[in-house]
């Protein structure tokens, strides 16, 4: 098989060739006519250390010549790259002031000539002194009209350049915006964060460096136009913005045309388990991780029978032609049936690394909202597999990279040359003109909220994520994600974050004999019909109990009252009264998911899970889904 192989990829290999040929070229000395057998020998040598190298990072055999000389190529691209970008940000970190200086002027610079450019005069600001003397801090209502006339097809409004869609965001915070995304933003968060991240990856995990395909769980999202024309939807990856590198992956492309989520990640599961030598499993965010092996729980055996019969189940609704595709990459495999089934079969802790021996990671945002999600994969789906959190990113573009990919508290370094950057104290969040601090005049162990200045019009925007700076690297701060300032629970003033009532809720849950949970959110008393004092209504899904007893409930208060002084010296003056623990029947929030993504256009690439809900028609679904 080797051999057969070797003899193929001797004359693929031209770039080795191309390179050994110049040296020689140049070597005047050598009489012509030993030039063919010099240029012959370098040939040769090169192609077979270019093999070797290949054959040294392989896992099993089912792979294509081209595949593997494909993924080779961009690996060591992409290696390069990071590399030299990880280089750059080490020097821009020792020199914080000048980069993010240059950061904001080419901004300015780029979009001077636009209505808001001229509006705002930033020709003549020359310095970030004078652009925060003249330029108020913003939110989004402050872009909202802007942003409706570019989508109905007035052009150089905000930005120079036409942007390639307008994003939605996911709505977490109240209803979902529509911004601005232009080519200079993918491409930074491409330079700056994925080419960094993947070397961050690979020097801390080097298993990673291999031929071995990944998982990637996403999905081809469903695009609207504006008037002008201007696809509207996630700001994200696609399996259409990725199709260069979708021979990484182990989902074929025909796969990626069927639009209906249920369906596209069935066939994410079949052709995974198809191949043992899966090397990594990649989304978004770790909950769709989690929702994939939920469905892999509920449907294995119909995905095991696929495999052993060679076929597309029939309860897809795929398009004919997307069928005949499919069922071509399909053929009977009873062994490897055979084998999943006795894995299925033992249970489902630890199955990932059981299913994929040479599993060496899951690659996917675990912080913030997706912390709950990361937790329990690490402790069931997923035991004894590594996670890496490498972005911390949003709609509005890259904010920072995780250089310590080991580290158990995800922490970020900020990317100076991706926006400027400004900070809000949290003391001073709700004064009507606060002042901001700069990278340099931050300080450790205390929190802000992020102001940003970015590549796509949005000019000292209030993001709404409140960070803590937990130390720097150079002189360049390294945060944490903390809160969205819309996700935090409120009915006296009393503040209590998500991450804070997340750690209460975890301590509470490992009070209640057997249970796991497995989502949860809170609504606030004021949002709900027939409510008289304030409080907070929990729904919550557990796994392994049916009821709680009051007792049990009321811990959860107790929990919280021990980790928030504010909340207990309300509790005890009555101002605020008792949680009402409501449990949700098992699937509550997976179909509270699927209202949600429809109601603001979200995709499931980029959905994150309210845990406040601001809604009253969310509320009034769960307590309808309400079991005890």
């Amino acid at each position: 098989m080797a051999a057969s192989w070797f003899r193929v990829a001797v004359p693929l290999c031209f770039a080795v060739l191309s390179v050994a040929a110049a040296i020689v070229a140049q070597t005047h000395a050598m009489p012509v006519r030993l030039l063919p057998a010099a240029f012959g020998a370098c040939s040769l040598a090169g192609a077979i250390l270019v093999w070797r190298d290949v054959r040294s990072k392989m896992r099993g055999d089912t792979r294509t010549l081209g595949g593997l000389l494909g993924q080779y190529a961009a690996v060591k691209a992409v290696g390069w790259l990071g590399r030299r970008q990880r280089a750059r940000l080490e020097a821009d970190t020792r020199d914080v002031k000048r980069v993010q200086e240059e950061t904001l002027l080419r901004r300015l610079r780029r979009d001077a000539d636009t209505s808001y450019g001229r509006r705002l005069d930033f020709c003549s600001m020359k310095d970030s002194v004078s652009f925060r003397a003249r330029h108020p801090i913003t939110t989004y209502e402050h872009y909202r009209e802007l942003i409706q006339r570019i989508a109905a097809g007035e052009e150089k409004l905000i930005i120079a350049e036409k942007p390639l869609i307008l994003a939605m965001t996911s709505g977490t915070s109240g209803s979902s915006a529509m911004l601005l995304s232009t080519k200079d933003t993918n491409t930074e968060f491409f330079l700056q964060g994925v080419t960094v991240c993947l070397d961050a990856m690979r020097q801390a995990f080097p298993a990673t460096d291999s031929l071995q395909r990944t998982t990637k769980f996403f999905y081809t999202p469903t695009f609207r136009q504006s008037e002008a024309g201007i696809r509207i939807g996630p700001n994200s990856s696609t399996p259409a913005s990725s199709r260069h590198m979708l021979n990484l992956y182990t989902t074929p492309a025909p796969a990626f045309e069927v639009l209906n989520e249920k369906d596209t990640l069935y066939l994410h599961l079949l052709f995974a388990l198809k191949d043992r030598s899966v090397g990594m499993l990649e989304s978004n965010f770790a909950s769709t991780v989690f929702y994939a092996f939920s469905a892999l729980q509920e449907r294995w055996q119909e995905l095991v029978g696929d495999i052993e019969q060679g076929k597309v189940s029939s309860a897809l609704n795929l398009e004919p032609s997307v069928r005949v595709s499919l069922e071509a990459l399909m053929k009977p495999d009873p062994e490897r049936a055979a084998q999943l089934r006795a894995h299925f079969q033992d249970g489902f802790k630890g199955i990932a690394k059981r299913l994929w021996p040479h599993l060496h990671l899951v690659l996917a945002v675990d912080s913030g909202s997706n912390q709950i999600y990361g937790e329990m994969l690490r402790e069931n789906y997923c035991q004894g597999v590594p996670f890496y959190s490498p972005f911390y990113a949003a709609t509005e573009g890259l904010i920072g990279v995780n250089l310590w990919p080991q580290e158990p508290n995800r922490r970020y370094l900020l990317c100076p040359r991706s926006m400027f950057c400004e900070f809000l104290p949290e003391s001073s969040l709700e004064e009507e003109t606060p002042h901001t601090l700069l990278m340099e005049e931050v300080e450790e162990g205390q929190n802000y909220e992020l102001v940003i200045t970015n590549a796509s019009g949005l000019f000292r925007y209030r993001v709404g994520d409140i960070v803590k700076v937990v130390g720097f690297h150079n002189q360049c701060p390294i945060v944490e994600f903390q809160y969205r300032r819309g996700q935090m629970l409120n009915v006296r003033g009393e503040k209590v974050s998500e991450a804070l009532f997340l750690h209460a809720l975890k301590k509470a849950v490992a009070q209640w004999p057997g249970a796991q949970l497995i989502d949860y959110c809170c609504a606030e008393s004021g949002i709900l019909a027939g409510c008289s004092d304030p409080h907070y209504k929990v729904f919550v899904e557990l796994k392994g109990v049916r009821n709680l007893t009051e007792e049990q409930r009321y811990k959860l208060d107790i929990c919280l009252q021990q980790d928030s002084a504010v909340y207990k010296s309300f509790r005890t003056k009555g101002s605020i009264g008792p949680m009402r623990v409501q449990l949700v029947a098992d699937g509550a929030f997976k179909e509270l998911r699927k209202q949600m993504m429809a109601f603001s256009n979200t995709s499931p690439n980029t959905f994150k899970m309210h845990r406040v809900l601001r809604s009253k028609e969310f509320a009034d679904f769960l307590l309808g889904k309400t079991v005890s």
